[in-house]
């Protein structure tokens, strides 16, 4: 416990653009390889770059959204750099005057709340992409990913842990997804990180030397990345020895981090302003536009569905996962039914039931307003719960409202004492040893029976007259 890691994080994110940063290709994942190229994608002589205005307005409101200053005026720049998945022999990127500085991601940390501060936010074209598996014995490359719109997100070292750098990773995610600005979908590359650490004493304010881990496409693997590479770099500092500032390759099926290259610094890239392209210049009515266009974050969310609909804290965080869950919560609300009734059907029926057919919140076919109604009709009595839940299925495979379907199925709650009567007495004389253990002291056996009534009535009877009367005639 007397050493400390210090980690800062590199974040690139896929914006959710139709067409490439500086050309009109399609930025799509999955096509055949390389069929969205063109000569400003390969940098051929003459080609000339415009700027994608539909990135810009996703990179803004990515910076607004982490609460960081955005400029007025930014500068593409040359990253100059060999790789064979890199055809011009430079990436445009932002280098010393990017989008957006100054920005702070809080999230829940191991031991509470912690924030990061975002240095900076740049704008940056995506190099294409190595295919080892492809060509036996070769590697193949494909561009069609060379040139989709990016945002690299840059933070200050104020991490400490493994633990805190994935639920940093987790709430920035979430974020991202809510504003809507990337599917953040990490199996197809649009959402990667990089990981800066190095350690030192506890009580030390110098940093000690650092290395990169790249090449980690999950958040499990980062935080298993990050574990290694700290017990690695405090046996080596124990032992004597010194730390090398290099990149490491995570290999996420060995659990191994290998070195890669040593690691550049900036002079390294040769940075130099992009000579094919005017600064970009943003106004401060834009920018002042696209911040009141911004949804109202998970975070802030939370907060007010805890305050205003007195829910649980379990209930609001788990609604407020997605954006589309949480406006479907809050239509059903807004339909009539209780707080805690339409969380526990959208948490419960309700997500068991997309889960099952592949649906979300936007695509389920149950919609709030007639969720709402199925609520209402179980509140008071006119379906019981389970019967409900049949219901909802029908709903959603049939179409139609909730109290037709009821009528039509033959799903109302009985509570007519005569027909209940009936079907106490005959589940009793059919199990003649549950009724005797039960007033043999053996309480949970009103369950079982409870049960069998419901089973008998085909969901029909109003459980809780059945306990009632079963109560009753069990004496």
């Amino acid at each position: 416990m007397t050493w400390e890691a210090v980690i800062g994080i590199e974040i690139h994110v896929q914006l959710r653009s139709s067409r490439k940063l500086f050309c009109g290709n399609e930025a799509v994942f999955g096509d055949a390889p390389n069929t969205h190229v063109c000569p400003v994608c390969l940098g051929l002589p003459g080609a000339l770059p415009t700027t994608n205005p539909e990135a810009v307005a996703l990179a803004l409101s990515t910076a607004l959204a982490l609460d960081c200053t955005v400029h007025e005026t930014s500068v593409w720049s040359r990253k100059n750099y060999f790789y064979p998945d890199l055809p011009k022999g430079y990436q445009i990127t932002q280098f010393d005057r990017p989008l957006a500085t100054d920005g702070v991601v809080e999230f829940d940390g191991s031991d509470g709340p912690h924030s990061v501060r975002i240095r900076r936010i740049h704008m940056e074209e995506d190099a294409g992409k190595s295919i080892h598996d492809r060509v036996p014995g070769a590697t193949a490359v494909d561009l069609n990913r060379a040139g989709t719109p990016l945002v690299e997100i840059v933070t200050e070292p104020d991490l400490r842990t493994p633990g805190d750098v994935r639920a940093f990773l987790g709430t920035l995610k979430h974020t991202l997804e809510y504003v809507d600005v990337s599917d953040c979908n990490m199996e197809e590359g649009s959402l990667r990180a990089d990981a800066n650490i190095s350690i030192r004493r506890r009580g030390v304010e110098q940093f000690g030397t650092k290395t990169e881990i790249k090449n980690v496409n999950s958040f499990s693997g980062i935080e298993r990345a990050l574990t290694i590479e700290i017990a690695r770099q405090i046996e080596v500092l124990e032992e004597g020895g010194t730390i090398h500032q290099q990149s490491l390759l995570w290999d996420d099926h060995t659990g191994e981090v290998r070195p890669m290259r040593s690691k550049e610094e900036s002079h390294d890239y040769r940075y130099f302003p992009e000579p094919d392209l005017p600064p970009l210049r943003i106004s401060k009515a834009d920018i002042d536009a696209a911040g009141r266009a911004l949804p109202e974050l998970p975070r802030a969310r939370r907060a007010r569905f805890e305050t205003d609909y007195s829910l649980p804290a379990y209930d609001a965080e788990i609604l407020t996962q997605s954006a589309a869950t949480a406006d479907y919560f809050e239509q059903v609300v807004g339909a009539g039914a209780a707080a805690k009734s339409a969380s526990n059907w959208v948490m419960g029926a309700l997500q068991a039931l997309m889960n099952e057919r592949g649906d979300d919140a936007r695509t389920v076919p149950v919609r709030p307003a007639s969720l709402a109604q199925l609520i209402s009709l179980v509140k008071d009595g006119t379906v019981s719960d389970s019967a409900a839940k049949k219901v909802l299925g029908f709903m959603a495979e049939e179409g139609g409202e909730a109290i037709q379907i009821v009528e039509a199925k033959g799903l109302v709650q009985v509570r007519d004492a005569g027909r209940l009567s009936e079907w106490v007495d005959s589940v009793m004389e059919d199990n003649p040893d549950e009724v005797a253990r039960y007033r043999g002291g053996a309480r949970m056996v009103l369950g079982f029976l409870v049960g069998q009534v419901m089973r008998r009535s085909q969901g029909q009877a109003d459980p809780r007259r059945v306990n009632e009367l079963l109560a009753e005639r069990l004496g």
